[in-house]
């Protein structure tokens, strides 16, 4: 499958992904938990370890205030933005803020923050100064934006003063700590001509990376089907990228039976329809709001934890590293208290440092798969193979979810000589050469 082919809507599609984000993987950064600290010194010390990982963009989750009024537990949730402005002392300074993105950019690594423009905490001034700027119910009180979010209240974007003021704020960040970009918190449930607006603002700054927390293939952000409007089209004019929610849950439906690992392809054809090759998805196997909410990757996927990561940073998308994955983190974090991260001596360090440095080098891994291909192989139910190649340049990849050993009949086109980037074997592969899976396991040969 040709993945640079035209598409119908190619011409709609109009961001400029900034040149750095080409290969670069993504790391989400708890800051609360990633250290005993918690604090944003603390976590500066690992810059280096993740640069060296083969990380590109470092995600921070809300860097701001915290509301005091209905918040949920100790700390309450890094969402309820008390002030837009403000630092949140739990976790430094401002020129706390600042060292960690100079020292990050020292390193070639680009920092997003994450911005929470649909609410706020019940105790933003903004409350108080402009009530105007909320949503209200038939009697004239404050709604949360989801009903179990009592800790927030909605925003209303029909208000130009209040689109005035996010712009403002957005632009405040990048001027004043020379960020890179932000993780847009339930972006679909903001108007898209909101951030389209922004963005063009932004970009006139410097280049900046925008991802949005949707997936115009899956509903997300609490809603129903019914309350779904799959034609936002985030990526068009604003964003650079989004989650990839569908896939995400395909791969737990897979562990859980419920649905054959072959329905891979149905999600690939869906997104390839959808959008033209230059678009960026977002592939994962946790995150905050899944480890914590969901359960760890461990409850999840099972056996199959490491073969899906695998499949989650080579398939065309850009990967996602959550906190703690490297050290093979098996708890769910708490999500309104000081819960670190015990790393246990980075247990799973070289595995992502094997996958986020060949996305990081090698051109056929290109994010937006221009001028690339991408072909599946022919296979049993419980392996899943393809490979993606640039010019003469490929990486090869299965992965084998069953219990018991199995093999890959390779066609023609996957003839070479390839290096296999976990065990280091040279291999001299032929048509109708076989491939040995072992049980839950993977192979990711890349072609010499």
């Amino acid at each position: 499958m040709l993945e640079s082919a035209s598409h119908p809507d190619s011409h709609l599609f109009q961001v400029q992904h900034p040149v750095w984000a080409a290969h670069a993987s993504i790391y989400e950064v708890n800051v609360r938990q990633y250290t005993p600290e918690g604090t944003f010194q603390a976590f500066e010390a690992h810059l280096p370890r993740l640069a060296d990982m083969g990380v590109g963009i470092i995600w921070l989750m809300p860097i701001h205030p915290i509301g005091e009024v209905n918040r949920k537990g100790t700390l309450g949730s890094q969402y309820a933005v008390q002030d837009y402005y403000g630092v949140n002392p739990e976790f430094g300074t401002l020129d706390d803020l600042r060292h960690l993105v100079q020292a990050a950019h020292a390193l070639d690594l680009y920092v997003l923050i994450d911005w929470v423009a649909n609410h706020t905490a019940w105790d933003n001034p903004l409350v108080t100064e402009h009530p105007d700027w909320y949503t209200h119910d038939a009697a004239g009180n404050f709604v949360p934006p989801i009903p179990d979010w009592h800790d927030v209240i909605d925003l209303d974007y029909h208000q130009p003063a209040l689109r005035r003021y996010m712009t403002d704020a957005l632009l405040y960040w990048v001027r004043e700590v020379d960020l890179d970009g932000y993780r847009c918190d339930v972006a679909g449930l903001v108007p898209t001509d909101f951030w389209e607006a922004a963005r063009q603002e932004l970009d006139q700054v410097k280049p900046v990376f925008l991802l949005a927390e949707w997936d115009e293939l899956y509903p997300s952000g609490g809603l129903t089907w019914e309350q779904f409007d799959g034609n936002t089209r985030l990526l068009e004019r604003a964003f650079d990228m989004t989650f990839g929610l569908r896939l995400h849950y395909l791969l737990d439906h897979i562990a859980e039976d419920k649905q054959p690992l072959h329905d891979i392809d149905v999600y690939l054809a869906a997104e390839r329809a959808k959008y033209p090759p230059n678009v960026y998805l977002m592939h994962f196997t946790s995150n905050h709001d899944v480890n914590s909410w969901d359960g760890t990757e461990y409850e999840r996927l099972g056996p199959n934890v490491l073969p899906f990561a695998v499949l989650t940073a080579l398939l065309p998308g850009m990967p996602l590293v959550y906190s703690g994955q490297e050290a093979a983190l098996q708890k769910r974090l708490a999500f309104f208290d000081r819960d670190p991260i015990d790393w246990q001596d980075y247990p799973l360090q070289e595995f992502y440092t094997k996958l986020l440095q060949l996305n990081k080098r090698h051109p056929a891994l290109h994010n937006g798969i221009l001028e690339s291909r991408f072909e599946r192989f022919p296979t049993t139910p419980n392996v899943y193979a393809f490979i993606r190649r640039h010019e003469e340049t490929a990486v090869l990849t299965a992965i084998n979810i069953a219990p018991t050993p199995q093999q890959l009949t390779l066609p023609v086109e996957a003839a070479g000589i390839y290096h296999d980037v976990f065990s280091g074997e040279k291999l001299h592969l032929q048509a109708d050469s076989e491939l040995s899976i072992l049980p839950h396991d993977w192979r990711v040969l890349e072609r010499m």
